[in-house]
């Protein structure tokens, strides 16, 4: 738990509980960063079942006897579900340090900037690239099954 500034008013000083100063600006970078937390484990959750996943398709071909998918395909499903692994790691960690920063920033008695978008835009980006060539690689799988 982080160690957050407690502030005493004359409220304070007849019984009450102290205050946290700006407690729901904390409580809503907390949130951000559980949010976030949560979309880096699903992220990776999600290369771990594309990882899998193509493995049950190689086994599932060779116990039916069907034509094997071609080892490219296999290394695009390989690589692809690490990528996303990599990503969501990547994700948690950004999460973190926006996290740390974002904290700082509200206990500052400085009117701070805000983070911006780019990190965001980047990586719905790399999530896009990631979600296009799984796309293809299903087509390509599919079609070469026929």
């Amino acid at each position: 738990m982080l160690m957050r500034r407690i502030v005493l008013t004359d409220h304070n000083l007849s019984g009450r509980r102290p205050m946290i100063e700006r407690y729901s600006d904390h409580a809503a970078n907390e949130r951000t960063f559980l949010a976030w937390v949560r979309t880096a484990i699903a992220i990776m959750a999600f290369g771990f079942l594309v990882q899998k996943f193509d493995l049950f398709l190689r086994i599932a071909n060779q116990s039916l006897d069907a034509r094997s998918a071609s080892a490219g395909s296999q290394i695009v499903g390989n690589i692809a579900g690490l990528l996303l692994i990599v990503l969501g790691g990547v994700v948690m960690a950004l999460a973190a340090i926006r996290f740390r920063k974002t904290t700082r920033d509200i206990d500052s008695k400085e009117v701070q900037p805000g983070p911006g978008e780019g990190l965001d835009i980047t990586l719905v980006s790399l999530l896009l690239l990631l979600g296009t060539i799984l796309f293809v690689y299903l087509v390509y799988t599919g079609i070469s099954s026929l």
